[in-house]
């Protein structure tokens, strides 16, 4: 019988949608814009998962916040190794569960966050000095590391089924620096991960020229249409195209010839949307995701009023191979699956599989 530990951090992804780029620090600041919780939904996903796919599995979990409820609520009756010091939980909290983890022989340290956590999951493994893999659930703003499943749903397919560990990568961003439109990361540690086609590889940054495709999108640019342009170079290219330098790392909301919103929130982005609008996206280098890394301001709930165009050189799309969604909401992402035509030059386009 697998014996996996499992451990939440609730406050993971709070900043996303209120234009935060992240939770670091934030926690009350995000709450004050009326950021709600989304971890622990994507944590009922992931342990649902996990259940249709070995129910007899033994859990481990920390105490309410970091996971026990959300254990239960699965079907699973696990044992509470410990609880967080205080209401709000932190990074030593974290620490504390991994280790509890380690004392328990867990096979496997199973996290919802972002990469704040999964450096502080790997952490404690490292000091340990033991092989013992870890596989988080996406649930940060930010998810550069290659330790995350693509969506919670495979982190808990895979965590029931996997055969063998291989070591990847744990990496970090400064998150103040990120909010300033800089991005540097750090790799943080190696770790053994289960291998599987639906972990997510480390975020490449960069791309090939993309001003032809800018120029085309702003060329058919309508004056009766709202854009909301998300994050990143390629789309970058597309906002100077269209006359202003946008937010590198926000969206912005744009329409005939006017800046409506930069960097704005998910609130932000729906109070400037018309009657017609357009989502412009790029997917993450190396990893292929549209939505769910990085842009979580673009909401189920904007994309529910939007056409989506998505913009991607072709180097990008011989790289990436497939695009991915990870919008939170299933049966959205369920619609935006199948083939998607993609913009990759003034006039072409390419066919892309959404998975």
């Amino acid at each position: 019988m697998r014996r996996i530990g499992f451990l939440l951090n609730p406050v993971a992804g709070m900043g996303g949608r209120v234009g935060l780029k992240g939770t670091d620090g934030k926690v009350e600041e995000a709450r004050a814009l009326g950021a709600e919780p989304r971890a622990p939904d994507r944590a009922s996903e992931a342990l649902a998962a996990l259940a249709d796919h070995d129910p007899t599995v033994d859990l481990l979990a920390y105490g309410d916040p970091m996971g026990a409820s959300q254990v239960r609520s699965a079907g699973f009756d696990p044992t509470v190794v410990g609880h967080p010091a205080g209401e709000e939980t932190g990074a030593e909290d974290t620490r504390a569960a991994v280790r509890a983890f380690l004392d328990h022989g867990v096979d496997l340290v199973l996290f919802v966050g972002g990469d704040g956590t999964a450096v502080d999951v790997a952490e404690v493994l490292e000091a340990g000095g033991v092989e013992t893999p870890m596989l988080g659930v996406p649930a940060g703003v930010k998810v550069y590391s290659s330790v995350f499943a693509v969506t919670p749903r495979a982190a808990g397919r895979i965590a029931a089924t996997y055969e063998r560990t291989a070591d990847r990568e744990v990496n970090d961003i400064d998150e103040d620096e990120y909010r300033e439109g800089e991005v540097h990361t750090e790799l943080k540690a190696v770790v053994r991960v289960p291998v599987a086609e639906e972990v997510q590889s480390s975020k490449q940054l960069g791309g090939g020229s993309v001003e032809s495709l800018a120029a085309g999108v702003a060329e058919e640019a309508d004056p009766d249409v709202t854009y909301a342009l998300g994050p990143g170079s390629t789309v970058g290219a597309v906002k100077r195209e269209l006359g202003f330098e946008g937010s590198p790392l926000g969206v912005d909301v744009w329409r005939d010839g006017e800046v409506l919103v930069r960097d704005g929130s998910e609130r932000e982005i729906l109070d400037a949307l018309g009657e017609s609008n357009v989502v412009v996206v790029s997917p993450i280098g190396g990893q292929g995701f549209v939505f769910g890394r990085g842009n979580q301001q673009l909401s189920p709930t904007v994309l529910r009023r939007s056409e989506v165009l998505v913009v991607a050189s072709r180097a990008k799309l011989d790289d990436i191979g497939v695009l991915r969604v990870d919008t939170g909401d299933p049966d959205l992402d369920e619609e935006l699956r199948g083939w998607r035509r993609v913009r990759t030059g003034r006039f072409e386009h390419r066919l892309m599989q959404v998975e």
